[in-house]
C-alpha cells in the first residue's frame, strides 16, 4: 500500500505540477521589482508546465487522482498569483478593464469555492471549456499587458464565465466528488448512474 501511494505522489507529471506552484514566488518577485517582461516570460513558462504535466501523465500512463488534484492546486495558485501581480504591474490597464478582470477572477474562484463547500476539497474537473478558456485567456493576457490589443481580453472573460457556469453546474449535479469530469453531460451521466 505504501509503495502504491509513493507511486501516485512521486512521478514526473506531479513534479512538473509542483514546479508550476514554485513559479508563484518568482512571479511575485518580478512584479514587486517591476520587471514586466520577465514576469510575462515566467507566466508563459508556468502555462507551458500546465500543458506539459497533462501530456506527460497521458504519455507515461501516470494519470492519478493525486496528480489531478495537484494540477488543479497549481492552476489555482498561479491564477491567483497572476491576478495579484497584474494589479501591481499594470494597475491602470486593470482599472480600465475592471469589469472583465473581475469576471475572470470570479470565474476561477467561485467554482473552486463552491466545490470546496460541497466536497470539502478543491475540485479537479479539467473540463474542455476550462482548457479553451485558459488558452484564450493566456493569449489575451499577453496581448493586453504588452499593449497590443485589449478586445481579446474581453472575449476571454466571456469564455471564462461560460467555463465557470459549467463547473458550478457539474458540482451541483454530481453527488460524489469525481476528477476529470470533462463536460456537464458527463456529470449528468454520473448522476444517472448514481455513482
Amino acid at each position: 500500500m505504501m509503495s502504491h501511494d509513493k507511486e501516485q505522489i512521486f512521478n514526473l507529471p506531479n513534479l512538473v505540477s509542483f514546479i508550476r506552484i514554485l513559479m508563484a514566488p518568482v512571479l511575485f518577485y518580478f512584479a514587486f521589482t517591476q520587471q514586466p517582461y520577465w514576469f510575462i516570460g515566467i507566466f508563459l513558462f508556468a502555462e507551458f508546465t500546465d500543458v506539459l504535466d497533462g501530456f506527460l501523465a497521458r504519455s507515461l500512463n501516470q494519470i492519478t487522482k493525486m496528480g489531478s488534484h495537484l494540477d488543479s492546486w497549481g492552476d489555482f495558485v498561479i491564477y491567483t498569483t497572476i491576478a495579484i501581480c497584474a494589479w501591481i504591474l499594470w494597475p491602470d490597464i486593470l482599472l480600465r478593464e475592471s469589469l472583465y478582470f473581475t469576471i475572470i477572477v470570479l470565474s476561477f474562484t467561485l467554482p473552486a469555492l463552491i466545490g470546496f463547500i460541497k466536497f470539502h476539497r478543491f475540485t479537479s474537473y479539467h473540463t474542455w471549456s476550462v482548457k479553451l478558456a485558459v488558452a484564450i485567456t493566456v493569449v489575451s493576457y499577453v496581448l493586453l499587458f504588452s499593449g497590443l490589443l485589449d478586445w481579446p481580453f474581453r472575449i476571454a472573460a466571456l469564455f471564462c464565465l461560460y467555463a465557470a457556469i459549467e463547473q458550478i453546474a457539474i458540482t451541483f449535479l454530481i453527488r460524489h466528488e469525481h476528477v476529470d469530469v470533462r463536460t456537464v453531460w458527463q456529470a449528468l451521466k454520473y448522476r444517472r448512474e448514481n455513482r
